[in-house]
Protein backbone atom coordinates (compact mmCIF):
# COMPACT_ATOMS: atom_id res chain seq x y z
CA UNK A 1 0.00 0.00 0.00
CA UNK A 2 2.80 2.45 0.90
CA UNK A 3 4.59 1.67 -2.39
CA UNK A 4 1.43 2.35 -4.40
CA UNK A 5 0.85 5.62 -2.55
CA UNK A 6 4.41 6.83 -3.12
CA UNK A 7 4.20 5.92 -6.81
CA UNK A 8 1.03 8.00 -7.03
CA UNK A 9 2.70 10.99 -5.30
CA UNK A 10 5.74 10.83 -7.58
CA UNK A 11 3.60 10.51 -10.72
CA UNK A 12 1.34 13.44 -9.82
CA UNK A 13 4.30 15.63 -8.79
CA UNK A 14 6.18 14.89 -12.03
CA UNK A 15 3.11 15.74 -14.09
CA UNK A 16 2.58 19.04 -12.28
CA UNK A 17 6.26 19.99 -12.49
CA UNK A 18 6.43 19.36 -16.22
CA UNK A 19 3.33 21.49 -16.82
CA UNK A 20 4.01 24.87 -15.24
CA UNK A 21 0.80 26.74 -14.30
CA UNK A 22 -0.21 29.44 -16.79
CA UNK A 23 -0.69 31.96 -13.98
CA UNK A 24 3.07 32.03 -13.24
CA UNK A 25 4.22 33.71 -16.42
CA UNK A 26 6.71 36.21 -15.02
CA UNK A 27 10.13 35.39 -13.64
CA UNK A 28 9.68 33.80 -10.23
CA UNK A 29 12.00 33.19 -7.28
CA UNK A 30 14.05 29.97 -7.13
CA UNK A 31 13.77 27.42 -4.35
CA UNK A 32 15.99 28.36 -1.44
CA UNK A 33 15.00 28.00 2.22
CA UNK A 34 13.54 24.50 1.98
CA UNK A 35 16.07 22.07 3.44
CA UNK A 36 14.96 18.77 5.00
CA UNK A 37 17.11 17.35 7.83
CA UNK A 38 19.84 20.01 7.58
CA UNK A 39 18.92 23.61 8.43
CA UNK A 40 19.77 26.38 5.95
CA UNK A 41 20.96 29.82 7.16
CA UNK A 42 18.42 32.07 5.42
CA UNK A 43 15.89 33.85 7.61
CA UNK A 44 12.48 34.75 6.27
CA UNK A 45 12.34 37.96 4.25
CA UNK A 46 10.39 40.94 5.56
CA UNK A 47 6.60 40.43 5.48
CA UNK A 48 6.89 36.83 4.21
CA UNK A 49 5.69 33.85 6.28
CA UNK A 50 6.41 30.17 5.70
CA UNK A 51 4.32 27.12 6.71
CA UNK A 52 6.31 23.86 6.68
CA UNK A 53 4.93 20.33 6.91
CA UNK A 54 7.11 17.21 7.17
CA UNK A 55 6.37 13.52 7.53
CA UNK A 56 9.04 10.92 8.34
CA UNK A 57 8.68 7.14 8.47
CA UNK A 58 11.55 4.78 9.36
CA UNK A 59 10.90 1.17 8.38
CA UNK A 60 13.34 -0.64 10.69
CA UNK A 61 12.33 1.10 13.92
CA UNK A 62 8.73 1.67 12.76
CA UNK A 63 8.93 5.25 14.04
CA UNK A 64 6.96 7.97 12.32
CA UNK A 65 6.50 11.67 12.96
CA UNK A 66 4.67 14.65 11.51
CA UNK A 67 5.79 18.23 12.17
CA UNK A 68 4.30 21.62 11.42
CA UNK A 69 6.51 24.72 11.59
CA UNK A 70 5.64 28.38 11.04
CA UNK A 71 8.45 30.91 10.45
CA UNK A 72 7.87 34.66 10.88
CA UNK A 73 10.25 37.59 10.36
CA UNK A 74 10.32 40.00 13.30
CA UNK A 75 10.50 43.52 11.89
CA UNK A 76 12.80 42.43 9.07
CA UNK A 77 15.05 39.60 7.97
CA UNK A 78 17.58 40.05 10.79
CA UNK A 79 15.33 38.45 13.44
CA UNK A 80 13.08 35.43 12.99
CA UNK A 81 10.62 33.66 15.31
CA UNK A 82 9.20 30.22 14.62
CA UNK A 83 7.48 27.39 16.41
CA UNK A 84 7.24 23.66 15.73
CA UNK A 85 4.38 21.33 16.68
CA UNK A 86 4.58 17.58 16.19
CA UNK A 87 2.70 14.31 16.26
CA UNK A 88 4.79 11.19 16.84
CA UNK A 89 4.44 7.43 17.11
CA UNK A 90 7.54 5.60 18.34
CA UNK A 91 7.76 2.04 17.08
CA UNK A 92 8.31 0.77 20.62
CA UNK A 93 4.85 2.09 21.55
CA UNK A 94 3.06 1.43 18.26
CA UNK A 95 0.08 -0.21 19.98
CA UNK A 96 -0.62 3.07 21.82
CA UNK A 97 -1.02 5.07 18.60
CA UNK A 98 0.26 8.57 17.84
CA UNK A 99 0.29 11.53 20.19
CA UNK A 100 1.52 15.09 20.52
CA UNK A 101 5.26 15.52 20.73
CA UNK A 102 7.19 18.27 22.47
CA UNK A 103 6.59 21.79 21.13
CA UNK A 104 9.59 23.96 20.24
CA UNK A 105 9.88 27.77 20.20
CA UNK A 106 12.73 29.11 18.04
CA UNK A 107 14.59 32.39 17.64
CA UNK A 108 17.16 32.92 14.85
CA UNK A 109 19.45 35.86 14.27
CA UNK A 110 20.87 36.58 10.82
CA UNK A 111 24.47 37.34 11.78
CA UNK A 112 25.89 37.23 8.26
CA UNK A 113 24.53 37.41 4.73
CA UNK A 114 21.15 36.37 3.36
CA UNK A 115 19.74 34.43 0.44
CA UNK A 116 21.50 36.67 -2.08
CA UNK A 117 25.03 36.38 -0.65
CA UNK A 118 27.67 33.68 -1.07
CA UNK A 119 27.90 33.00 2.68
CA UNK A 120 25.13 33.19 5.31
CA UNK A 121 25.15 32.40 9.03
CA UNK A 122 22.10 32.40 11.31
CA UNK A 123 22.45 30.86 14.82
CA UNK A 124 19.29 29.51 16.43
CA UNK A 125 18.27 29.26 20.10
CA UNK A 126 15.22 27.15 20.97
CA UNK A 127 13.13 26.28 24.01
CA UNK A 128 11.67 22.79 24.26
CA UNK A 129 8.25 22.63 25.94
CA UNK A 130 7.33 19.22 27.45
CA UNK A 131 3.97 18.80 25.72
CA UNK A 132 4.62 15.17 24.74
CA UNK A 133 3.82 12.21 27.00
CA UNK A 134 7.17 10.73 28.04
CA UNK A 135 5.41 7.59 29.34
CA UNK A 136 4.71 6.73 25.69
CA UNK A 137 8.01 7.99 24.28
CA UNK A 138 6.41 11.13 22.80
CA UNK A 139 8.74 13.64 24.47
CA UNK A 140 11.57 14.36 26.87
CA UNK A 141 9.32 14.71 29.91
CA UNK A 142 10.91 18.02 30.85
CA UNK A 143 11.73 21.46 29.47
CA UNK A 144 15.02 21.98 27.68
CA UNK A 145 17.08 24.21 25.43
CA UNK A 146 18.58 23.66 22.01
CA UNK A 147 21.09 25.52 19.87
CA UNK A 148 22.06 25.10 16.23
CA UNK A 149 24.64 26.88 14.07
CA UNK A 150 23.52 26.83 10.41
CA UNK A 151 26.07 28.00 7.82
CA UNK A 152 25.21 28.21 4.11
CA UNK A 153 27.87 28.55 1.41
CA UNK A 154 27.40 28.88 -2.36
CA UNK A 155 30.22 26.77 -3.81
CA UNK A 156 29.35 27.15 -7.49
CA UNK A 157 26.54 28.93 -9.38
CA UNK A 158 24.52 25.68 -9.30
CA UNK A 159 25.91 24.07 -6.14
CA UNK A 160 25.03 25.19 -2.59
CA UNK A 161 26.15 23.64 0.69
CA UNK A 162 24.68 23.85 4.18
CA UNK A 163 26.50 22.99 7.42
CA UNK A 164 25.06 22.44 10.93
CA UNK A 165 26.38 21.87 14.44
CA UNK A 166 24.23 21.99 17.54
CA UNK A 167 23.40 20.66 20.99
CA UNK A 168 20.33 19.95 23.14
CA UNK A 169 20.14 19.90 26.93
CA UNK A 170 17.22 18.76 29.07
CA UNK A 171 18.06 19.00 32.80
CA UNK A 172 15.16 16.86 34.06
CA UNK A 173 14.30 14.38 31.32
CA UNK A 174 11.99 11.46 32.13
CA UNK A 175 11.67 7.99 30.61
CA UNK A 176 8.62 5.73 30.34
CA UNK A 177 9.43 4.15 33.72
CA UNK A 178 9.32 7.54 35.46
CA UNK A 179 13.09 7.79 36.06
CA UNK A 180 14.69 11.22 35.68
CA UNK A 181 18.17 12.37 34.67
CA UNK A 182 19.89 15.20 32.79
CA UNK A 183 20.44 14.40 29.10
CA UNK A 184 22.55 15.93 26.35
CA UNK A 185 22.63 15.41 22.61
CA UNK A 186 24.90 16.66 19.86
CA UNK A 187 24.02 16.96 16.20
CA UNK A 188 25.94 17.70 13.02
CA UNK A 189 24.81 17.86 9.43
CA UNK A 190 25.90 18.70 5.92
CA UNK A 191 24.01 18.96 2.66
CA UNK A 192 24.78 19.56 -1.00
CA UNK A 193 22.09 21.08 -3.20
CA UNK A 194 22.35 20.86 -7.00
CA UNK A 195 20.28 23.64 -8.56
CA UNK A 196 19.38 21.66 -11.67
CA UNK A 197 16.67 24.23 -12.41
CA UNK A 198 15.41 27.28 -10.46
CA UNK A 199 12.28 25.22 -9.76
CA UNK A 200 13.87 21.76 -9.35
CA UNK A 201 16.73 20.76 -7.04
CA UNK A 202 18.53 17.49 -6.27
CA UNK A 203 19.75 17.10 -2.68
CA UNK A 204 22.03 14.88 -0.61
CA UNK A 205 22.06 15.41 3.16
CA UNK A 206 24.16 13.75 5.86
CA UNK A 207 22.83 13.90 9.42
CA UNK A 208 24.55 12.70 12.63
CA UNK A 209 23.12 12.61 16.16
CA UNK A 210 24.76 11.44 19.38
CA UNK A 211 22.12 11.50 22.12
CA UNK A 212 21.65 10.45 25.72
CA UNK A 213 18.49 8.75 27.00
CA UNK A 214 17.39 8.20 30.59
CA UNK A 215 18.38 4.65 31.59
CA UNK A 216 17.54 4.85 35.31
CA UNK A 217 17.41 7.31 38.18
CA UNK A 218 20.25 9.74 37.45
CA UNK A 219 21.63 7.37 34.78
CA UNK A 220 21.86 7.80 31.01
CA UNK A 221 23.03 5.85 27.98
CA UNK A 222 24.31 7.11 24.63
CA UNK A 223 23.08 6.14 21.17
CA UNK A 224 24.14 7.31 17.72
CA UNK A 225 22.24 7.94 14.51
CA UNK A 226 23.85 8.45 11.09
CA UNK A 227 21.65 8.99 8.03
CA UNK A 228 22.19 9.76 4.37
CA UNK A 229 19.17 11.50 2.91
CA UNK A 230 19.01 11.76 -0.92
CA UNK A 231 16.03 13.68 -2.19
CA UNK A 232 14.45 16.14 -4.58
CA UNK A 233 12.36 19.30 -4.23
CA UNK A 234 10.46 21.40 -6.74
CA UNK A 235 8.29 24.50 -6.67
CA UNK A 236 5.14 26.12 -8.01
CA UNK A 237 5.24 29.92 -8.08
CA UNK A 238 2.11 32.07 -8.29
CA UNK A 239 1.69 35.69 -9.37
CA UNK A 240 0.31 36.68 -5.93
CA UNK A 241 3.64 35.76 -4.27
CA UNK A 242 2.68 32.28 -3.08
CA UNK A 243 5.36 29.61 -3.49
CA UNK A 244 4.52 25.94 -2.88
CA UNK A 245 7.46 23.55 -2.49
CA UNK A 246 6.90 19.78 -2.25
CA UNK A 247 9.84 17.49 -1.59
CA UNK A 248 10.59 13.79 -1.28
CA UNK A 249 13.60 12.03 0.24
CA UNK A 250 14.62 8.53 1.29
CA UNK A 251 16.75 8.43 4.48
CA UNK A 252 19.22 5.54 4.62
CA UNK A 253 20.97 4.44 7.80
CA UNK A 254 24.74 3.87 7.69
CA UNK A 255 27.31 2.96 10.37
CA UNK A 256 25.49 2.81 13.74
CA UNK A 257 22.14 3.08 11.90
CA UNK A 258 22.93 0.41 9.32
CA UNK A 259 19.82 -1.32 7.97
CA UNK A 260 17.52 1.63 8.60
CA UNK A 261 15.59 3.05 5.67
CA UNK A 262 12.58 5.25 5.30
CA UNK A 263 10.73 8.00 3.53
CA UNK A 264 10.62 11.75 4.16
CA UNK A 265 7.86 13.93 2.68
CA UNK A 266 8.05 17.75 2.68
CA UNK A 267 5.48 20.41 1.81
CA UNK A 268 5.96 24.16 2.28
CA UNK A 269 3.72 27.19 1.63
CA UNK A 270 5.42 30.61 1.59
CA UNK A 271 3.63 33.90 0.92
CA UNK A 272 3.52 37.59 1.85
CA UNK A 273 1.30 38.38 4.83
CA UNK A 274 1.08 42.08 3.98
CA UNK A 275 1.70 44.22 0.92
CA UNK A 276 5.43 44.74 0.38
CA UNK A 277 6.38 48.22 -0.76
CA UNK A 278 9.02 48.58 -3.48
Amino acid sequence: MRGAFLSFVVAISFTLFCHQPTFAQKETPPIQDNSFLVEEAYNQEKSVVQHINTFTYLADSHDWSYTFTQEWPVGGQRNQFSYTLSSVRPGAFSSQGPGFGDAILNYRYQVLGNGQTRVAFAPRLSMILPSGDSDLGHGYGGAGVQTNLPLSVVLLPKLVSHWNAGTTYVPHARNSAGDRASVWSYNAGQSMIWLAHPRFNVMLETYFLNAQAVAGPGKTEWSKVLLLNPGIRWSYNFSNGLQIVPGLAFPIGVGPSGGEKGVFVYLSFEHPFQKIKD
